[in-house]
């Protein structure tokens, strides 16, 4: 008897052992990360053009240190986003996986994001929202930080 060819399906290396549930957790996962990425490498950009500087480049250690601070900085405004009342504080506590502390890694605050994205209906829409004032106000404090002789001389 020959193997059946619905064994596996197109997206699946046949060898890729793991449930159906482990590879969407997979790729919730990998799309939040690039939704992050984009979010902050947006923000970063947006904040540059309003006071002048040079875009960012991955080669440049500074660049790379500014946007890992933004990474950390979107996520924690996340994590204090989702939770707008106490009735939503108390529901969310209560869901699977942990409320990471204060003090938390990228990681922990990318899995608890991952958890809410599983959890609420309308978690992207509101991703997007959060994410579009996010780079709306980096953009704005980004153009208030011109020095005072860059404004005496209207430069930029």
């Amino acid at each position: 008897m020959s193997p059946s060819p619905f064994g596996t399906s197109f997206r699946r290396d046949p060898g890729e052992s793991g449930t159906l549930r482990d590879r969407l957790d997979g790729e919730l996962r990998e799309r939040l990360e690039e939704a992050v990425d984009f979010a902050c490498l947006d923000a970063m950009v947006q904040a540059r053009r309003a006071r002048g500087l040079p875009l960012p480049a991955a080669d440049r250690d500074r660049d790379r240190e500014e946007f890992t601070a933004i990474v950390r900085e979107f996520l924690e405004r996340l994590q204090r986003d989702f939770v707008t009342g106490p009735g939503e504080a108390a529901s969310l506590g209560t869901r699977p996986g942990p409320v990471p502390p204060p003090d938390a890694s990228v990681e922990a605050l990318l899995a608890r994001q991952a958890v809410l994205a599983r959890e609420l209906p309308d978690y992207w829409q509101r991703f997007d929202a959060i994410r579009a004032a996010y780079v709306a106000a980096r953009a704005r404090s980004g153009g208030e930080r011109r020095g005072v002789l860059g404004r005496l001389l209207r430069r930029g």
